[in-house]
C-alpha cells in the first residue's frame, strides 16, 4: 500500500513519461517578489517565509553549483539521474527577460537537467516569458509552470495579502495552455477563514479552467510571519492532522485521473515551524493519507473512483 496506488504522482508520471526515475533540484534564483519589493506591497503574504519550504534561502550559489549540490542528495535518496530544475524561492519569472533567459538557460546546459518547473504567482508572467517556456517544450524540454493559486476565492487571497485575484490565476492560465504549456496550481489547506466547501470549490474551478498538474499544502505557521502573530494572538487556529488528511483525501478522489499531483503535503523545518507540530512529519502525513485513500477505496469497490490511476 503505497501512496501512488491511489495518487498519480509526479514521481510515477516521469517515470512512465521518461522510462526513468526524475527528480526536481530546488533552486533559489535571488528572485523577489512583487509583493514584497512594493511594487504591490511590502511584506508579502501573512503566512510567508522562504526559509520555510526553500533549502537554499540563506546562501545560495551559482545555478550550477546548487544543481550539483541536489544531485548528490537525490542520487543517495532515491538513484535519480535526470533532474528538473525547480526554480522555487519567491517569484521565478518577475526579473528582466534576458536574466530569466539567462538562469534557464544555465540550468538547462546542464546535462542531465530535462527539463524546468518554474515556481511564481500568477500576476506576474508577461508573454515574452511564456514564449520562451514554448520554446523550451519545443525543444522536448519538460516544462512546467507552477502557480501559486492558494485560493479561488478572493476575499481569502485578501485575507492573505496576497495581491491578485482569480482573474490573474485564469488569465495567466489561459495563457499558457495556449502555449502548450502544462501548468501546475498550488492550493493551500487551512487557510484563515475557509473550510471544507471552500477547498472543494476552489479545486472545482481550477479544473474548470484547465490545468495539468496540482500541489496540496498544509498551512502551517512559522516564526517570522504576519500569520505567526495571528496564531499568538488566537486569531488563527491551525487544522489538525486528521481534518488535512480528511480534506485533502476529499479533493484526490475528485481529481480527473490524468492530472498529476506534485505533492499532497509539506513540511517546515522545526526550528521555525510553530504550528501545527505535525507539519515537521511529513511522512506521517503521507502514510495517514494513504491509509485513509486506501479505506475509502476498499469500503466502496464498485465506486469508479475519480483519483486513481490503479
Amino acid at each position: 500500500m503505497i501512496l501512488s496506488d491511489y495518487v498519480h504522482t509526479f514521481g510515477q508520471a516521469m517515470l512512465k513519461r521518461h522510462g526513468q526515475r526524475v527528480h526536481k533540484v530546488a533552486l533559489n534564483a535571488r528572485f523577489t517578489c512583487p509583493n514584497r519589493d512594493g511594487s504591490k506591497g511590502r511584506g508579502g503574504c501573512t503566512f510567508c517565509n522562504n526559509v520555510s519550504f526553500n533549502p537554499n534561502a540563506r546562501d545560495p550559489g551559482a545555478i550550477g553549483v546548487q544543481i550539483e549540490a541536489g544531485r548528490r542528495v537525490i542520487r543517495k535518496r532515491t538513484g535519480a539521474r535526470r533532474y528538473v530544475a525547480y526554480f522555487q524561492a519567491y517569484s521565478n519569472t518577475y526579473a528582466d527577460f534576458e536574466q530569466l533567459a539567462r538562469l534557464y538557460g544555465q540550468a538547462l546546459a546542464e546535462p542531465d537537467v530535462i527539463g524546468l518547473s518554474i515556481g511564481t504567482r500568477p500576476d506576474c508572467v508577461a508573454d515574452e516569458v511564456l514564449d520562451l517556456l514554448a520554446s523550451y517544450r519545443q525543444r522536448g524540454f519538460e516544462i512546467w509552470l507552477e502557480l501559486g493559486l492558494q485560493s479561488a476565492f478572493d476575499k481569502t487571497l485578501e485575507r492573505v495579502n496576497r495581491g491578485h485575484g482569480f482573474e490573474e490565476y485564469r488569465r495567466t492560465t489561459r495563457n499558457a495552455r495556449l502555449r502548450g504549456l502544462q501548468v501546475c496550481t498550488h492550493l493551500i489547506i487551512g487557510l484563515p477563514a475557509e473550510g471544507r466547501s471552500h477547498c472543494q470549490t476552489s479545486l472545482e474551478r481550477v479544473l474548470e479552467q484547465g490545468v495539468d498538474g496540482l500541489k496540496l499544502h498544509p498551512l502551517h505557521v512559522v516564526k517570522g510571519t504576519a500569520l505567526a502573530n495571528q496564531w499568538r494572538r488566537g486569531e488563527y487556529r491551525p487544522l489538525a492532522l486528521d481534518d488535512y488528511v480528511d480534506i485533502a483525501a476529499d479533493l484526490i478522489e475528485h481529481t480527473p485521473p490524468e492530472i498529476i499531483y506534485h505533492r499532497v503535503a509539506a513540511t517546515a523545518a522545526s526550528n521555525i515551524l510553530l504550528a501545527p507540530a505535525w507539519c515537521a512529519r511529513k511522512w506521517q502525513t503521507l502514510n495517514r493519507l494513504t491509509e485513509e485513500l486506501h479505506r475509502r477505496k476498499a469500503s466502496t469497490p464498485d465506486k469508479q473512483w475519480i483519483g486513481t490511476t490503479t
